[in-house]
Protein backbone atom coordinates (compact mmCIF):
# COMPACT_ATOMS: atom_id res chain seq x y z
CA UNK A 1 0.00 0.00 0.00
CA UNK A 2 2.56 2.33 0.74
CA UNK A 3 4.63 1.92 -2.44
CA UNK A 4 1.46 2.43 -4.36
CA UNK A 5 0.81 5.54 -2.36
CA UNK A 6 4.83 6.43 -3.33
CA UNK A 7 4.24 6.16 -7.01
CA UNK A 8 0.75 8.07 -7.13
CA UNK A 9 3.06 10.37 -5.20
CA UNK A 10 5.30 9.96 -7.87
CA UNK A 11 3.23 10.82 -11.17
CA UNK A 12 1.59 13.69 -9.36
CA UNK A 13 4.95 15.30 -9.09
CA UNK A 14 5.84 14.37 -12.21
CA UNK A 15 2.28 16.18 -13.72
CA UNK A 16 3.15 19.17 -11.53
CA UNK A 17 6.11 19.31 -12.90
CA UNK A 18 4.67 20.18 -16.21
CA UNK A 19 3.54 23.57 -14.75
CA UNK A 20 6.45 26.12 -14.52
CA UNK A 21 7.18 24.79 -18.52
CA UNK A 22 3.78 26.04 -19.17
CA UNK A 23 4.28 29.11 -17.48
CA UNK A 24 7.59 29.70 -18.83
CA UNK A 25 5.86 28.55 -22.73
CA UNK A 26 2.88 31.02 -22.08
CA UNK A 27 5.90 33.95 -20.87
CA UNK A 28 7.88 33.23 -24.27
CA UNK A 29 4.86 34.64 -26.30
CA UNK A 30 4.84 38.04 -24.52
CA UNK A 31 7.07 40.75 -26.41
CA UNK A 32 10.65 40.98 -24.91
CA UNK A 33 12.23 44.83 -25.03
CA UNK A 34 14.83 45.16 -27.80
CA UNK A 35 13.29 42.05 -29.82
CA UNK A 36 12.37 43.34 -33.54
CA UNK A 37 8.69 43.37 -34.35
CA UNK A 38 9.55 42.73 -38.14
CA UNK A 39 11.84 40.59 -39.79
CA UNK A 40 14.93 41.66 -41.96
CA UNK A 41 15.46 40.79 -45.20
CA UNK A 42 17.80 37.93 -44.24
CA UNK A 43 15.32 36.68 -42.42
CA UNK A 44 12.36 37.03 -44.97
CA UNK A 45 14.84 35.56 -47.27
CA UNK A 46 15.61 32.37 -45.42
CA UNK A 47 11.73 32.00 -44.73
CA UNK A 48 10.71 32.19 -48.02
CA UNK A 49 13.87 30.50 -49.92
CA UNK A 50 14.42 33.97 -51.97
CA UNK A 51 17.57 35.22 -52.37
CA UNK A 52 18.55 38.91 -53.33
CA UNK A 53 18.47 42.20 -52.39
CA UNK A 54 15.26 43.48 -50.84
CA UNK A 55 12.76 45.23 -53.20
CA UNK A 56 13.05 42.67 -56.36
CA UNK A 57 10.26 41.56 -57.96
CA UNK A 58 9.24 37.45 -57.72
CA UNK A 59 9.59 36.35 -61.85
CA UNK A 60 6.04 35.52 -61.65
CA UNK A 61 4.89 38.80 -61.13
CA UNK A 62 7.11 39.80 -64.15
CA UNK A 63 5.74 37.39 -65.81
CA UNK A 64 1.84 38.27 -65.29
CA UNK A 65 2.62 42.10 -65.99
CA UNK A 66 4.43 41.27 -69.30
CA UNK A 67 1.23 39.49 -69.95
CA UNK A 68 -1.36 42.28 -68.81
CA UNK A 69 0.66 44.81 -70.33
CA UNK A 70 0.97 42.93 -73.76
CA UNK A 71 -2.79 41.77 -73.48
CA UNK A 72 -3.47 45.82 -73.01
CA UNK A 73 -2.55 46.05 -76.92
CA UNK A 74 0.82 47.33 -76.73
CA UNK A 75 4.27 45.93 -78.17
CA UNK A 76 6.73 44.00 -76.74
CA UNK A 77 9.69 46.56 -76.51
CA UNK A 78 6.62 48.86 -74.70
CA UNK A 79 5.59 46.39 -72.55
CA UNK A 80 8.79 45.49 -71.05
CA UNK A 81 9.97 48.91 -70.66
CA UNK A 82 6.84 49.99 -68.74
CA UNK A 83 7.12 46.92 -66.72
CA UNK A 84 11.07 47.94 -66.09
CA UNK A 85 9.92 51.05 -65.11
CA UNK A 86 7.17 49.28 -62.62
CA UNK A 87 9.79 47.22 -61.45
CA UNK A 88 12.60 48.73 -60.96
CA UNK A 89 16.01 47.84 -59.42
CA UNK A 90 18.31 45.45 -61.15
CA UNK A 91 15.52 43.24 -62.98
CA UNK A 92 13.84 46.58 -64.12
CA UNK A 93 16.97 48.22 -65.48
CA UNK A 94 17.50 44.64 -67.38
CA UNK A 95 14.14 44.92 -68.87
CA UNK A 96 14.40 48.42 -69.60
CA UNK A 97 17.86 47.84 -71.50
CA UNK A 98 16.04 44.57 -73.44
CA UNK A 99 13.15 46.91 -74.66
CA UNK A 100 16.13 49.88 -76.05
CA UNK A 101 17.88 47.04 -77.53
CA UNK A 102 15.18 45.37 -79.20
CA UNK A 103 14.00 48.83 -80.69
CA UNK A 104 17.06 49.73 -82.03
CA UNK A 105 16.88 46.81 -84.06
CA UNK A 106 18.76 44.16 -82.01
CA UNK A 107 18.29 40.21 -82.07
CA UNK A 108 16.56 38.38 -79.39
CA UNK A 109 19.91 36.87 -77.65
CA UNK A 110 22.49 40.19 -77.96
CA UNK A 111 18.79 42.60 -76.14
CA UNK A 112 19.23 40.03 -73.11
CA UNK A 113 22.82 39.38 -72.63
CA UNK A 114 23.12 41.38 -69.31
CA UNK A 115 20.13 39.29 -68.19
CA UNK A 116 19.92 37.24 -64.89
CA UNK A 117 19.90 33.47 -65.00
CA UNK A 118 16.35 34.02 -62.76
CA UNK A 119 15.05 36.11 -66.45
CA UNK A 120 15.10 33.26 -68.11
CA UNK A 121 11.24 32.23 -67.94
CA UNK A 122 10.93 35.61 -69.25
CA UNK A 123 13.35 35.03 -71.92
CA UNK A 124 11.70 31.81 -72.81
CA UNK A 125 8.27 33.45 -72.78
CA UNK A 126 8.33 35.94 -75.17
CA UNK A 127 11.15 34.52 -77.36
CA UNK A 128 8.85 32.91 -79.49
CA UNK A 129 6.89 36.48 -79.88
CA UNK A 130 9.58 38.15 -81.11
CA UNK A 131 11.38 35.52 -83.19
CA UNK A 132 8.24 34.45 -84.79
CA UNK A 133 5.54 36.52 -84.16
CA UNK A 134 2.97 34.16 -82.05
CA UNK A 135 1.15 35.09 -79.89
CA UNK A 136 2.83 36.24 -76.23
CA UNK A 137 -0.43 35.82 -73.66
CA UNK A 138 -0.34 31.62 -73.97
CA UNK A 139 3.55 31.50 -73.81
CA UNK A 140 3.71 33.73 -70.64
CA UNK A 141 0.84 32.09 -68.60
CA UNK A 142 2.64 28.92 -69.78
CA UNK A 143 5.15 29.43 -68.32
CA UNK A 144 4.33 31.27 -65.14
CA UNK A 145 1.95 27.92 -64.43
CA UNK A 146 5.45 25.82 -65.11
CA UNK A 147 7.30 28.09 -62.60
CA UNK A 148 4.29 27.50 -60.33
CA UNK A 149 3.78 23.47 -60.14
CA UNK A 150 8.13 24.18 -59.92
CA UNK A 151 7.70 26.01 -56.86
CA UNK A 152 4.47 23.93 -55.28
CA UNK A 153 6.24 20.56 -56.20
CA UNK A 154 9.46 22.27 -54.16
CA UNK A 155 7.08 23.32 -51.35
CA UNK A 156 5.19 19.55 -51.09
CA UNK A 157 8.75 18.11 -51.13
CA UNK A 158 10.03 20.24 -48.41
CA UNK A 159 6.74 19.75 -45.92
CA UNK A 160 7.73 15.74 -45.97
CA UNK A 161 11.04 16.36 -45.73
CA UNK A 162 9.83 18.49 -42.52
CA UNK A 163 7.45 15.55 -41.36
CA UNK A 164 10.80 13.24 -41.28
CA UNK A 165 12.75 15.49 -39.76
CA UNK A 166 9.66 16.00 -36.85
CA UNK A 167 9.34 12.71 -36.00
CA UNK A 168 12.66 11.90 -34.15
CA UNK A 169 12.17 15.03 -31.68
CA UNK A 170 8.40 14.66 -30.96
CA UNK A 171 9.23 10.63 -30.14
CA UNK A 172 12.26 11.88 -27.46
CA UNK A 173 9.95 14.18 -25.74
CA UNK A 174 6.79 11.63 -25.76
CA UNK A 175 8.62 8.55 -24.88
CA UNK A 176 10.07 9.28 -21.79
CA UNK A 177 7.06 10.80 -20.22
CA UNK A 178 4.87 7.87 -21.39
CA UNK A 179 7.20 5.44 -19.73
CA UNK A 180 6.79 7.81 -16.37
CA UNK A 181 3.66 8.57 -16.48
CA UNK A 182 1.91 5.78 -17.61
CA UNK A 183 4.78 2.45 -17.26
CA UNK A 184 6.06 3.61 -13.96
CA UNK A 185 2.97 3.68 -12.18
CA UNK A 186 1.51 0.43 -13.19
CA UNK A 187 4.95 -1.32 -12.88
CA UNK A 188 5.22 0.22 -9.02
CA UNK A 189 1.62 -1.16 -8.38
CA UNK A 190 2.31 -4.75 -9.59
CA UNK A 191 5.69 -4.98 -7.51
CA UNK A 192 3.79 -3.73 -4.65
CA UNK A 193 1.49 -6.51 -4.81
CA UNK A 194 3.85 -9.12 -5.56
CA UNK A 195 5.41 -7.96 -2.15
CA UNK A 196 2.90 -8.15 -0.26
Amino acid sequence: MRLAAVAIALTLCLLGAGAPWLAVRSAARLPVVGVRARPDHAEVARATGSIGPPGRLDVLVLLDLLDAAIASGVSLPRALAAVGDAAGGVDGGVLKLASSALVMGADWSTAWVAAPVRLDPVIEGLAPTWVTGAAPGPALRAAAAHLRRERRTAAREAVGRLGVHLVLPLGLCFLPAFVLIGLVPVMVSLGAGLVS
